[in-house]
Protein backbone atom coordinates (compact mmCIF):
# COMPACT_ATOMS: atom_id res chain seq x y z
CA UNK A 1 0.00 0.00 0.00
CA UNK A 2 1.34 3.40 -1.11
CA UNK A 3 2.36 6.23 1.66
CA UNK A 4 -0.45 8.33 0.24
CA UNK A 5 -2.78 5.40 0.79
CA UNK A 6 -1.91 4.46 4.17
CA UNK A 7 -2.24 8.77 5.37
CA UNK A 8 -5.76 8.18 4.01
CA UNK A 9 -6.28 5.33 5.50
CA UNK A 10 -5.08 6.62 9.29
CA UNK A 11 -7.34 10.23 8.85
CA UNK A 12 -10.69 7.98 8.30
CA UNK A 13 -9.51 5.81 11.18
CA UNK A 14 -9.30 8.68 13.27
CA UNK A 15 -12.86 10.11 11.89
CA UNK A 16 -14.40 6.92 12.73
CA UNK A 17 -12.64 6.70 16.18
CA UNK A 18 -13.75 10.72 17.00
CA UNK A 19 -17.55 9.74 15.76
CA UNK A 20 -17.22 7.25 18.37
CA UNK A 21 -15.47 9.09 21.37
CA UNK A 22 -18.04 11.50 20.60
CA UNK A 23 -21.34 8.79 20.83
CA UNK A 24 -19.58 6.80 23.69
CA UNK A 25 -18.88 9.42 26.29
CA UNK A 26 -20.73 12.18 25.41
CA UNK A 27 -22.64 12.41 28.68
CA UNK A 28 -18.89 13.13 30.22
CA UNK A 29 -18.65 15.93 28.01
CA UNK A 30 -16.50 14.57 25.64
CA UNK A 31 -14.57 17.38 23.38
CA UNK A 32 -11.19 15.73 21.41
CA UNK A 33 -8.93 12.94 21.73
CA UNK A 34 -4.99 13.22 21.35
CA UNK A 35 -3.41 10.07 20.31
CA UNK A 36 0.41 9.24 19.78
CA UNK A 37 2.37 6.35 19.14
CA UNK A 38 5.10 5.23 21.60
CA UNK A 39 7.42 2.18 21.49
CA UNK A 40 5.30 0.83 23.57
CA UNK A 41 2.18 1.36 22.44
CA UNK A 42 -0.59 3.91 21.82
CA UNK A 43 -0.96 6.72 23.81
CA UNK A 44 -4.88 8.11 23.70
CA UNK A 45 -5.45 11.57 25.84
CA UNK A 46 -9.57 12.03 26.55
CA UNK A 47 -10.29 15.80 27.23
CA UNK A 48 -13.72 15.61 28.83
CA UNK A 49 -15.28 17.74 31.62
CA UNK A 50 -16.71 14.92 33.70
CA UNK A 51 -13.61 12.10 34.22
CA UNK A 52 -15.09 10.06 36.59
CA UNK A 53 -17.66 9.15 34.09
CA UNK A 54 -15.21 7.72 31.69
CA UNK A 55 -13.46 5.90 34.14
CA UNK A 56 -16.01 4.53 35.66
CA UNK A 57 -17.06 2.25 38.67
CA UNK A 58 -13.97 0.68 39.85
CA UNK A 59 -12.38 1.84 36.25
CA UNK A 60 -15.05 -0.41 34.31
CA UNK A 61 -15.30 2.56 32.03
CA UNK A 62 -11.51 2.44 31.24
CA UNK A 63 -11.53 -1.32 30.92
CA UNK A 64 -14.28 -1.77 28.17
CA UNK A 65 -13.06 1.94 26.54
CA UNK A 66 -9.31 0.11 25.93
CA UNK A 67 -10.51 -3.15 24.80
CA UNK A 68 -12.87 -1.46 22.36
CA UNK A 69 -10.23 0.72 21.12
CA UNK A 70 -7.71 -2.38 20.64
CA UNK A 71 -10.26 -4.63 18.91
CA UNK A 72 -12.57 -2.46 16.62
CA UNK A 73 -9.80 0.37 15.79
CA UNK A 74 -6.96 -1.48 15.71
CA UNK A 75 -4.76 0.51 18.46
CA UNK A 76 -2.00 -1.76 19.67
CA UNK A 77 -2.11 -1.61 23.32
CA UNK A 78 -3.67 1.77 24.04
CA UNK A 79 -2.94 3.51 26.79
CA UNK A 80 -5.57 5.84 27.99
CA UNK A 81 -5.52 8.71 30.11
CA UNK A 82 -8.01 11.50 30.91
CA UNK A 83 -7.71 15.05 31.22
CA UNK A 84 -10.27 17.27 32.96
CA UNK A 85 -11.18 20.55 30.34
CA UNK A 86 -10.74 23.46 32.65
CA UNK A 87 -13.05 25.94 30.66
CA UNK A 88 -15.71 24.38 28.72
CA UNK A 89 -17.18 27.20 27.35
CA UNK A 90 -14.13 27.48 25.54
CA UNK A 91 -14.52 24.22 23.80
CA UNK A 92 -16.34 24.68 20.72
CA UNK A 93 -16.96 20.94 20.65
CA UNK A 94 -18.37 20.75 24.14
CA UNK A 95 -20.27 23.42 23.56
CA UNK A 96 -21.57 22.02 20.01
CA UNK A 97 -22.95 18.96 21.36
CA UNK A 98 -24.63 20.95 24.39
CA UNK A 99 -26.82 23.12 21.97
CA UNK A 100 -27.44 19.63 19.87
CA UNK A 101 -28.80 18.08 23.18
CA UNK A 102 -30.96 21.05 23.68
CA UNK A 103 -32.13 21.52 20.24
CA UNK A 104 -33.14 16.92 20.71
CA UNK A 105 -34.93 18.41 23.65
CA UNK A 106 -37.39 20.35 21.27
CA UNK A 107 -36.10 24.08 22.78
CA UNK A 108 -36.43 26.33 20.01
CA UNK A 109 -33.23 26.69 17.82
CA UNK A 110 -32.79 30.59 18.23
CA UNK A 111 -33.50 30.37 22.07
CA UNK A 112 -30.52 27.70 21.91
CA UNK A 113 -28.56 29.69 19.82
CA UNK A 114 -28.59 32.98 22.11
CA UNK A 115 -28.26 31.16 25.04
CA UNK A 116 -25.02 29.05 23.80
CA UNK A 117 -23.80 32.96 22.74
CA UNK A 118 -24.33 34.05 26.18
CA UNK A 119 -22.50 31.13 27.95
CA UNK A 120 -19.19 31.30 25.84
CA UNK A 121 -18.87 35.04 25.92
CA UNK A 122 -19.24 35.18 29.85
CA UNK A 123 -17.10 32.28 29.83
CA UNK A 124 -13.98 34.60 28.85
CA UNK A 125 -14.04 34.09 24.85
CA UNK A 126 -13.12 37.42 22.66
CA UNK A 127 -15.68 36.26 20.01
CA UNK A 128 -17.82 33.63 19.23
CA UNK A 129 -19.84 32.79 15.73
CA UNK A 130 -22.80 30.21 15.75
CA UNK A 131 -24.21 29.03 12.37
CA UNK A 132 -27.19 26.50 12.12
CA UNK A 133 -28.68 25.31 8.83
CA UNK A 134 -31.20 22.58 8.04
CA UNK A 135 -35.09 22.43 8.10
CA UNK A 136 -35.13 25.34 10.96
CA UNK A 137 -39.27 26.33 10.20
CA UNK A 138 -40.19 25.14 6.94
CA UNK A 139 -40.12 22.54 4.24
CA UNK A 140 -37.00 24.62 3.21
CA UNK A 141 -33.58 24.36 4.20
CA UNK A 142 -32.46 27.99 5.80
CA UNK A 143 -29.45 29.07 7.71
CA UNK A 144 -28.45 31.48 10.05
CA UNK A 145 -25.47 33.33 11.29
CA UNK A 146 -25.47 35.26 14.99
CA UNK A 147 -21.99 36.21 16.02
CA UNK A 148 -20.87 38.32 18.81
CA UNK A 149 -17.77 39.95 20.04
CA UNK A 150 -14.34 40.20 17.85
CA UNK A 151 -13.89 37.25 15.46
CA UNK A 152 -11.07 37.13 12.37
CA UNK A 153 -12.21 35.20 10.17
CA UNK A 154 -9.68 34.73 7.61
CA UNK A 155 -6.09 34.71 7.05
CA UNK A 156 -3.49 33.63 9.45
CA UNK A 157 -4.89 35.33 12.68
CA UNK A 158 -7.63 33.36 12.04
CA UNK A 159 -5.72 30.03 12.27
CA UNK A 160 -3.86 30.82 15.47
CA UNK A 161 -6.76 32.42 17.43
CA UNK A 162 -10.37 30.58 16.37
CA UNK A 163 -10.91 27.42 16.90
CA UNK A 164 -14.04 25.39 15.52
CA UNK A 165 -16.36 22.45 15.16
CA UNK A 166 -19.57 21.01 13.86
CA UNK A 167 -22.43 18.63 15.01
CA UNK A 168 -25.12 17.44 13.58
CA UNK A 169 -28.88 16.55 14.75
CA UNK A 170 -31.40 14.30 14.02
CA UNK A 171 -35.10 16.11 14.62
CA UNK A 172 -38.59 15.83 12.79
CA UNK A 173 -38.09 18.46 10.81
CA UNK A 174 -34.57 16.41 9.28
CA UNK A 175 -30.81 16.80 9.90
CA UNK A 176 -29.58 20.45 11.53
CA UNK A 177 -26.06 21.34 11.28
CA UNK A 178 -24.12 23.44 14.16
CA UNK A 179 -20.87 25.03 13.70
CA UNK A 180 -19.82 27.02 16.46
CA UNK A 181 -16.16 28.90 16.22
CA UNK A 182 -14.59 30.82 19.00
CA UNK A 183 -11.84 33.05 19.92
CA UNK A 184 -9.45 32.69 22.61
CA UNK A 185 -8.26 35.87 24.21
CA UNK A 186 -5.39 33.54 25.54
CA UNK A 187 -3.67 33.61 22.39
CA UNK A 188 -4.13 37.14 21.40
CA UNK A 189 -2.45 39.30 18.41
CA UNK A 190 -1.99 42.69 18.97
CA UNK A 191 -4.00 43.66 15.65
CA UNK A 192 -6.84 41.81 17.83
CA UNK A 193 -6.27 43.02 21.84
CA UNK A 194 -8.89 44.79 23.42
CA UNK A 195 -9.43 47.51 26.05
CA UNK A 196 -9.17 45.60 28.70
CA UNK A 197 -5.42 43.62 28.22
CA UNK A 198 -4.97 44.68 31.83
CA UNK A 199 -7.55 42.45 32.99
CA UNK A 200 -6.93 40.18 30.74
CA UNK A 201 -3.14 39.93 32.69
CA UNK A 202 -4.79 39.90 36.21
CA UNK A 203 -6.63 37.30 34.96
CA UNK A 204 -3.61 35.03 33.51
CA UNK A 205 -2.10 35.63 36.62
CA UNK A 206 -4.69 33.98 38.90
CA UNK A 207 -5.11 31.52 35.89
CA UNK A 208 -6.27 27.80 38.04
CA UNK A 209 -3.52 25.17 38.37
CA UNK A 210 -4.14 21.48 37.34
CA UNK A 211 -3.52 18.29 39.57
CA UNK A 212 -1.98 14.79 38.35
CA UNK A 213 -3.86 11.94 39.84
CA UNK A 214 -3.27 8.30 38.65
CA UNK A 215 -5.65 5.48 39.56
CA UNK A 216 -4.95 2.07 39.76
CA UNK A 217 -6.92 -0.19 37.14
CA UNK A 218 -6.24 -4.01 37.34
CA UNK A 219 -2.81 -3.10 38.29
CA UNK A 220 -2.13 -0.67 35.45
CA UNK A 221 -1.70 2.99 35.97
CA UNK A 222 -4.55 5.54 34.34
CA UNK A 223 -3.77 9.13 34.17
CA UNK A 224 -6.36 11.96 35.37
CA UNK A 225 -5.61 15.45 35.03
CA UNK A 226 -7.71 17.75 36.99
CA UNK A 227 -8.35 21.33 37.10
CA UNK A 228 -8.70 22.99 40.27
CA UNK A 229 -11.89 25.73 39.60
CA UNK A 230 -15.52 26.47 40.29
CA UNK A 231 -17.09 22.80 41.25
CA UNK A 232 -20.20 22.56 38.96
CA UNK A 233 -23.56 21.29 40.69
CA UNK A 234 -24.66 18.69 37.51
CA UNK A 235 -22.90 15.21 37.96
CA UNK A 236 -23.05 14.51 33.80
CA UNK A 237 -23.44 16.56 31.00
CA UNK A 238 -27.64 15.23 30.60
CA UNK A 239 -28.08 16.93 34.38
CA UNK A 240 -26.39 20.16 32.83
CA UNK A 241 -28.23 19.96 30.04
CA UNK A 242 -31.37 19.52 32.15
CA UNK A 243 -30.62 22.24 34.65
CA UNK A 244 -30.18 24.64 31.54
CA UNK A 245 -33.33 24.15 29.63
CA UNK A 246 -35.13 25.47 33.02
CA UNK A 247 -32.76 28.67 33.00
CA UNK A 248 -33.42 29.11 29.13
CA UNK A 249 -37.07 29.31 29.84
CA UNK A 250 -36.17 32.58 30.95
CA UNK A 251 -34.02 33.78 28.07
CA UNK A 252 -35.94 36.25 25.52
CA UNK A 253 -35.56 35.53 21.97
CA UNK A 254 -35.46 38.78 19.71
CA UNK A 255 -38.88 37.61 18.62
CA UNK A 256 -40.22 38.28 21.69
CA UNK A 257 -38.56 40.93 22.10
CA UNK A 258 -40.06 42.26 19.15
CA UNK A 259 -43.62 41.51 19.99
CA UNK A 260 -43.60 43.72 22.58
CA UNK A 261 -42.21 46.80 20.78
CA UNK A 262 -45.39 46.40 18.83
Amino acid sequence: MSAVKNVIKDNYNMMLLKDYLREAIKDAGFSHAEISKTPVGTRVALHVTRPGIVIGRKGSGIRALTEKLATDFGLKNPQISVVEIEKPELAPSVMCNRMASHLERGTAFRRATMWTLKQIMEGGAMGVQITISGKLRGDRSAFEKHTQGILPRAGHHAEIIVDEDIAHVKTAMGLIGVRIRIAKKEKLIPEFEMRTEKAMKANAVKEEKTRVEEIDVEGAKVEVIKAQGKKDDAKSESERIALEAKKMETLETLEEEEAKLK
